[in-house]
């Protein structure tokens, strides 16, 4: 049986490859810093490490790995983190542990990178792997660096540039977006014409088990989204259909929508206003296959917010 080492197994995207590694017959090792946040099930082995600040020997998580799959990172956030420590956490560490992997003799080292890796957080263009990488902020920079460490370590690698994660229990903008869909309120979002691409967490866990299942190349780059973009209209639309809503929104001009959404400090628009679409077809023609449609995945993932219970019910339950 194939072993698997897995980083950043507690985040959000490794808790649900977690489960859907372990549900496919791969041993995993989940390498995390909060091991209580791992489930206990047949299949996965917890492995705790420090905080990347501090450097990791990886030599005896590494025992027996036939591949890494490398999520940990420190994600993009708008202030507060230096250059420095972006270059730390996501491009040294990367680096350390795609040396030690290639020395454990590893035979596959998959690194989930960033479209921010390639390009800004909006784009006049379709955007896929052939067009040359142009990170705008340190966050993209440290993704790009840490790219070009994974290759440089001389380890057979697939690298992913995925848009946009999305799925039951994201958090950011994302997050924000369902409570503004959840609520009762008419939405200035009806005039956006703009045109995003996503990326179902289910959509990616497909292409992640996809490259795990054949021969490594060399190296391979991939830009990873759901093959249909959406408005933030859409998006809008399909969160509200999913409790039987009716989409509730007014068109706005975009100035207007833009000066409102700066004004509330959302990053809403940043994230979510501007046009960015990505053609994944370089992954679909390998042979990758995506799982689910964005307005299903959205929908999923609506009903799992909804479900959630309030914060205090959680303090209640713990006294």
């Amino acid at each position: 049986m194939s072993c698997i080492l897995l980083t950043g197994a507690s985040g959000f995207v490794g808790r649900h490859l977690l489960r859907s590694l372990a549900q496919a017959g791969y041993a995993v090792r989940a390498a995390t810093r909060q091991s209580s946040q791992i489930p206990s099930t047949d299949g996965i082995e917890v492995v705790h490490v420090p905080n990347f600040e501090h450097g990791v020997d990886w030599a005896q998580a590494l025992a027996g790995v036939t591949a890494v799959v490398h999520l940990a990172a420190l994600a993009h956030t708008p202030m507060g983190v230096t250059d420095q420590h972006y270059d730390l956490i996501n491009r040294a560490a990367t680096e350390a542990l795609a040396r030690a992997a290639a020395k454990a003799g590893v035979a596959h080292f998959v690194f989930v990178s960033s479209i921010r890796a390639q390009c800004g957080p909006s784009a006049d263009h379709v955007v896929d792997e052939t067009d040359d990488p142009c990170p705008v902020d340190a966050y993209g920079r440290s993704k790009l660096a840490a790219e070009a460490a994974v290759v440089a370590a001389g380890i057979p690698c697939t690298i992913f540039r995925p848009v946009l994660i999305y799925g039951p229990q994201v958090g950011g903008n994302m997050e924000k977006l369902m409570a503004l869909a959840a609520s009762r309120l008419p939405l200035p979002f009806g005039g956006l014409e703009n045109r995003r691409s996503l990326l179902a967490v289910d959509n990616l866990n497909a292409a992640i088990r996809f490259t795990l299942g054949r021969p490594p190349a060399a190296q391979d780059i991939y830009v990873v989204a759901d093959p249909e973009p959406l408005s933030i209209a859409d998006i809008l639309t399909a969160l509200r259909a999913a409790t039987g809503r009716r989409p509730g929104l007014l068109a706005l001009p975009a100035p207007l929508v833009l000066g409102l959404c700066r004004l509330a400090g959302t990053g809403l628009w940043e994230r979510l206003g501007a046009s960015l679409v990505v053609d994944p077809g370089k992954l679909i023609g390998a042979g990758w296959r995506p799982v689910t449609d964005a307005r299903t995945a959205l929908a999923a993932m609506l009903q799992a917010y909804t479900k959630k219970p309030p914060p205090d019910a959680a303090v209640r339950r713990a006294r």
